[in-house]
């Protein structure tokens, strides 16, 4: 590892501090950006997501999809984990603490509003950044785009009948524009560029080149796109944080929780079940992670955008990233105990 990935944690905590002071002191920049925006879903950041997943995607050989077929474990823990486990453990763990645990310091009716944003959470595995942790924790690059692909299918279809079983909401707005937006700015285009990408450089320089030289120089640039996302991201929110810096920590426990427990979960199948760890890292931070542009647009779309259902999706954005880095940490510093 560079200087730099080796540091990244730090690197992290500078960009979330950097993203807060340039939502206090020039809100003009994330004001301006925030315009440029379709379905909820911020171009800019869309844009440098595809920086972060395109050296990813890059690395897939085509023909290393067909033997997922093969290897159909690590995609059965995955589906289950993240439709038949999560959105319920987050209804539960979140309705515990926000009506229970925190009852002291959040009214009841602002603690079902956060519980709302919570599940919307819970029902909606990450999409486009897992890319970015399969890469972190060199996973199969393949495999992990399968997963992903069928668990955006399977979300499709599953997403509003488990929001609907879980808060009783009825009619629910569910912005099919954002998911389907989503699926092809964060996957399909990515995909098609590192795909022709890879073609030209290959055809061009051949694959000894391709590997050892254009893939070690564009290294950098994932690491990068995430540091500067993450300044955006928190520029965007750093108002919220600033004003209600309480309800923010509160909000994240559940979150946190959650997360940690997801994880261990699905990576602890994966070792049972005697996956390779360059599936079973990927696997278990697909479950752990969360799209939260999909939350955040259903939030808004529900209750409104001043709801308390709003801001507890906005914390999942704010912790998300930080706690990932940890789970990509651990991840590989137990690869040695896989195979």
């Amino acid at each position: 590892m560079n200087l730099f990935e080796r540091y990244l944690t730090i690197w992290v905590a500078l960009g979330m501090i950097a993203g807060v002071l340039i939502g206090q002191f020039l809100p003009f920049i994330p004001a301006t950006l925030s315009k440029y925006e379709y379905a909820q879903i911020s171009l800019p950041v869309a844009v440098l997501i595809w920086a972060m997943i395109i050296p990813m995607m890059m690395q897939i050989d085509f023909s290393a999809i067909n033997n997922v077929r093969k290897r159909p474990k690590g995609l059965v823990i995955t589906t289950v984990i993240n439709w038949l486990v999560k959105p319920f453990t987050m209804y539960f763990i979140s309705w515990f603490f926000f009506t229970q645990v925190f009852s002291a310091f959040i009214p009841l009716e602002l603690g079902k509003e956060y519980l709302a944003g919570a599940v919307l959470l819970g029902a909606a595995p990450c999409t486009a950044m897992v890319f970015v942790w399969s890469y972190l924790t060199k996973g199969d690059a393949a495999y992990t785009l399968v997963q992903v692909a069928v668990n955006d299918l399977i979300m499709l279809f599953a997403f509003a009948p488990i929001v609907i079983l879980l808060l009783g909401v009825g009619e629910i707005f569910v912005p099919w524009e954002t998911v389907l937006l989503s699926v092809v700015l964060y996957i399909v285009i990515p995909l098609l560029a590192g795909t022709v990408f890879r073609t030209l450089a290959i055809k061009s320089k051949g694959e000894a080149w391709f590997k050892k030289t254009l893939l070690k120089k564009l290294a950098p640039v994932t690491p990068t796109a995430l540091i500067v996302t993450l300044v955006l991201l928190f520029s965007f929110q750093g108002e919220v944080i600033i004003k209600q810096p309480l309800h923010i920590l509160l909000i994240a426990v559940p979150l946190i929780i959650q997360t940690f427990f997801i994880f261990f979960l699905a990576y602890g199948l994966a070792k049972f079940f005697d996956l390779e760890h360059s599936v079973a890292a990927p696997g278990a931070m697909i479950g752990a992670s969360n799209f939260f542009e999909l939350a955040v647009a259903a939030a808004i779309g529900l209750f409104g955008f001043q709801s308390g259902a709003v801001l507890a999706t906005v914390v999942g954005v704010l912790v998300e990233v930080p706690l990932m880095l940890i789970l990509v940490k651990i991840a590989n510093s137990t690869r040695s105990s896989f195979r």
